[in-house]
């Protein structure tokens, strides 16, 4: 039987507001799957407690990444909660062209320039948290900003919240678990799209001559 290898790697996107659970989901993912790898983002904001740079996030001054966004470095870019986060566009083009699958923990700002360039390779899903109280619970607990910074995510929340019907799909986290099953059945599915599949038609016509 011969082989049949995906077109392209999956751009799998995860958006929520803040606290709802998307990075936990994007971790457990790539436990799961081998072929699924976390793109890294380049930012302006301080690393947190047990942050490596290259890992989670590219650290980098507020003059080098305006630097990298004049040269054209990046395939999108935000500015949230007073930092920028960019995605290295050669380094998504060698994955994706490669067959890699690649999961982006990036905003509604940052989802919406992926679709304008690359809509045919994006899988998109918002995660909402299960209700307001547990989103501000989950920011407390995590500890990983002042109540100030807390208040103000929490703030935001509604306005992002109002971008999820420009996702392909929407899941409540509720349940840490399900939701990372349910976002692997996602992912899983839409590896088996027709349109991801290089020598499907190959494949098709050398069973036709065989009967």
């Amino acid at each position: 039987m011969k082989n049949l290898t995906k077109n392209k790697g999956v751009m799998l996107v995860l958006s929520s507001p803040s606290g709802a659970g998307k990075s936990s989901i994007c971790k457990s993912l790539i436990n799961l799957d081998k072929n699924l790898s976390l793109s890294v983002s380049t930012t302006t904001r301080d690393k947190r407690v047990n942050e490596k740079s290259g890992k989670d996030y590219s650290f980098v001054s507020i003059d080098k990444f305006k630097d990298m966004l004049d040269k054209g470095y990046f395939l999108e870019h935000a500015y949230v909660f007073g930092n920028y986060y960019g995605t290295s566009k050669s380094l998504v083009e060698k994955k994706i062209n490669s067959g890699k699958d690649l999961i982006f923990d990036i905003d509604w700002q940052g989802a919406q320039q992926l679709r304008e360039k690359m809509r045919e390779d994006i899988v998109s899903v918002f995660i909402l948290p299960p209700n307001k109280k547990e989103l501000e619970k989950r920011l407390k607990n995590r500890g990983q900003d002042s109540n100030e910074v807390v208040n103000k995510r929490m703030n935001g929340a509604s306005a992002e919240i109002t971008h999820w019907a420009e996702y392909d799909y929407v899941v409540v986290n509720d349940d840490l678990e399900a939701s990372v099953k349910n976002v692997l059945g996602i992912l899983k599915s839409e590896r088996l799209k027709r349109i991801r599949q290089t020598g499907l038609g190959d494949f098709v016509r050398s069973i036709s001559n065989d009967l």
